[in-house]
């Protein structure tokens, strides 16, 4: 079995949680997924098996949409409702929709995000999460990222009672982005503590929500089928943003020994192709200035 299979996380499970229950299900080993879901959020999580493990990493490369909801009024060491409360500044009266919504505009487009303690980016080789759990701090790298979309989807509710306002968001954003942070920055746009308490991830990889597949559902389609079927997408839906290009015969010849590729087998010369063979993905090349030729970046097969 090789291919990639949009899974729908729940909350309450991790990324890990859903490997360890598919290798059980799938009976392998050799099973990703790509991009990590926090344990609270749900939704769709691509999962590589097989040969298509070597595909994580430009499922991963593309954009991802998200729907959730925005609190203000108090905040928490991990900018979502898992940690601890460390900040309370009860709001007095709401904000308005146009204060929210310009806001959120300030967002929109390139910027620069501080990663959140407890997060899985590394710095001097540890996990910044094992830093915070220790409780020492570190100095975070920043990173750009582009919030294409950020758009509230609910009329905002207050609660004087707790002196709060929430509402719900979409938000679909680049690689690498943390929407957690995205609802505090917002909070500090209007002077106010906040947090991000709730969030589904309706696409990555290129697949939809409404494409995935529950655990519980993958786990009886083996039971009844003994396979998968059409449910694991090929490797040529994983590569859909690149130019995917037929090998003829000659091509073939030296691709499948590693050889560089000329210009003329990728007309319009884009800087990263797939190579196919009788229309199924056999590598990615990447274009080298040096060589003047295509060279192979990741290769998944050099079967005929």
């Amino acid at each position: 079995m090789n291919g990639i299979i949009p899974v729908h996380k729940p909350a309450g499970m991790t990324s890990h949680d859903v490997v360890y229950h598919l290798r059980k299900i799938l009976q392998m080993k050799k099973i990703g997924h790509a991009g990590t879901l926090d344990p609270s959020v749900d939704g769709v999580l691509p999962i590589a098996v097989g040969r298509a493990t070597k595909a994580i990493e430009f499922l991963q490369e593309s954009g991802k949409i998200y729907t959730g909801e925005v609190t203000f009024g108090f905040a928490t060491e991990t900018e979502d409702l898992d940690g601890a409360v460390i900040a309370r500044e009860p709001l007095t009266a709401p904000f308005t929709t146009t204060d929210i919504d310009n806001a959120m505009a300030t967002l929109r487009g390139t910027i620069t995000q501080i990663p959140p303690m407890y997060s899985a980016v590394k710095v001097n080789g540890r996990r910044l999460y094992d830093y915070a759990r220790a409780g020492e701090t570190v100095a975070r790298p920043e990173r750009q990222v582009t919030i294409y979309r950020f758009e509230r989807t609910s009329e905002p509710l207050f609660d004087p009672a707790t002196g709060t306002q929430k509402f719900k968001f979409v938000a679909e954003v680049s690689k690498g982005t943390y929407i957690r942070t995205l609802a505090v920055d917002l909070g500090a746009k209007l002077g106010v503590p906040s947090v991000m308490s709730q969030l589904t991830r309706r696409k990555a990889g290129g697949f939809m929500l409404d494409e995935a597949f529950t655990i519980e559902q993958l786990a009886d389609k083996m039971a009844t089928d003994h396979d998968l079927g059409d449910w694991v997408k090929t490797l040529n839906a994983a590569l859909a943003d690149y130019p995917q290009i037929e090998l003829s015969d000659a091509e073939w010849s030296y691709a499948k020994d590693g050889v560089g590729l000329d210009a003329t087998v990728a007309p319009g010369q884009p800087a990263r192709f797939v190579s196919l063979r009788h229309g199924q993905v056999k590598a990615v090349y990447d274009w080298s200035n040096a060589k003047q030729k295509y060279r192979p970046y990741r290769t998944f097969s050099n079967e005929d």
